[in-house]
């Protein structure tokens, strides 16, 4: 095994969970906590934020295309780089059109987070981002119904209605399960 595979190995054996913050659906590991714990292993560690060159000759850290706004960091550990490519994005993880400075640097940030991940340091967080979201069965949607029209329910007809409106939505599987437990705890004894 070579020092560079030791490094990884060391670096993916460190436990971050305690650093990790939930936004919305996704979990995060803050940039700072990354880089804090990267540099108990790794001192020498290097990271550079890839600038993009305009037609009019500016350098500016990051690239608009057709699709969106996009950054780029590489991490250096042990002479080993490695490059991440982030969208800009805003909290709910959609593309920004026209992003300000700080969302830029947010964008940044999340990037240097996760080409630290690629050299082993919290990959495991992002295991399963890629996937596509798993969406509501048949089955969740007869169960909310089936607790809708109970004789137990608790909620107000409006109640009933902004239920009913919520899941004629593309609702996820986990979105489904978070309304069913909410209905069955407004079920009256």
């Amino acid at each position: 095994m070579t020092k560079k595979d030791n490094t990884f190995s060391t670096l993916n054996q460190i436990n971050v969970s305690k650093y990790v913050e939930k936004k919305g659906n996704f979990n995060y590991l803050s940039w700072s906590f990354a880089v804090q714990e990267l540099l108990k292993v790794c001192p020498n560690a290097t990271w550079e934020v890839h600038t993009f060159r305009t037609p009019e000759g500016i350098d500016q850290p990051y690239m608009r295309t057709e699709t969106g706004y996009f950054v780029q960091v590489t991490v250096d550990v042990d002479s080993v780089k490695r490059t991440q490519v982030h969208p800009v994005l805003d909290n709910r993880n959609s593309p920004i059109m026209k992003p300000n400075a700080f969302h830029i640097n947010t964008s940044i940030q999340r990037c240097l987070a996760k080409a630290i991940a690629l050299h082993g340091l919290g990959l495991y967080i992002y295991a399963g981002e890629d996937l596509p979201e798993v969406m509501a069965t048949t089955a969740q949607f007869k169960k909310i119904n089936s607790l809708l029209e109970s004789d137990k329910c608790t909620l107000s007809p409006d109640e009933k209605d902004s239920a009913l409106s919520y899941i004629e939505k593309d609702i996820t599987s986990q979105q489904a399960e978070a309304l069913i437990a909410k209905l069955k705890s407004k079920m009256s004894s």
